[in-house]
């Protein structure tokens, strides 16, 4: 079994929402498409039969994915996570200390990341490197690029 993750209540269902449209519209679509395209003959040079079968093969394997993630999922309560350290689901105030520029992330689960609306999963370099962080530390973190240092001006939740 995979890693347990943690998500708000929201973001769980979000994820079950995701799982359910899969299963239960786009599964039906790929199968109506595989079987239009049997009906048009031989299927050994059929090339929308072939791409429907690899779409439906993916399609699969998305859902499987999605389904261990969901089985893994565990929701978090916030009002009893300690807000002196950075944890998951913290909104934390960080400033590069390098160039000055200040940003707001919100630490989330792999799945629930996305970077242009400042959620940044738990398990990215930096989102590792802020871990149990308290206000005023300078957090080294090794990305890609080389070694960032940011200085953490505020945690909320």
């Amino acid at each position: 079994m995979s890693d347990v993750s943690y998500y708000t209540a929201e973001g769980l269902k979000k994820l079950k929402a995701e799982l359910a449209h899969l299963e239960q519209v786009e599964r039906p679509r790929v199968s109506q498409e595989i079987a239009d395209a049997r009906d048009k003959g031989d299927l050994s040079e059929n090339a929308e039969y072939h791409a429907a079968k690899e779409e439906q093969s993916l399609l699969e394997t998305k859902i499987a994915k999605l389904k261990n993630v969901v089985a893994s999922a565990r929701i978090i309560d916030e009002s009893q996570l300690d807000t002196s350290k950075i944890l998951i689901h913290s909104i934390v105030k960080l400033k590069n200390t390098t160039n000055g520029m200040e940003f707001t992330y919100t630490l989330v689960a792999d799945s629930e990341s996305d970077v242009r609306n400042g959620k940044l999963s738990v398990n990215s370099p930096i989102g590792k490197g802020l871990l149990g962080k308290e206000v005023g530390d300078v957090a080294e973190i090794q990305v890609p690029n080389g070694l960032m240092k940011f200085e953490i001006l505020e945690i909320s939740r």
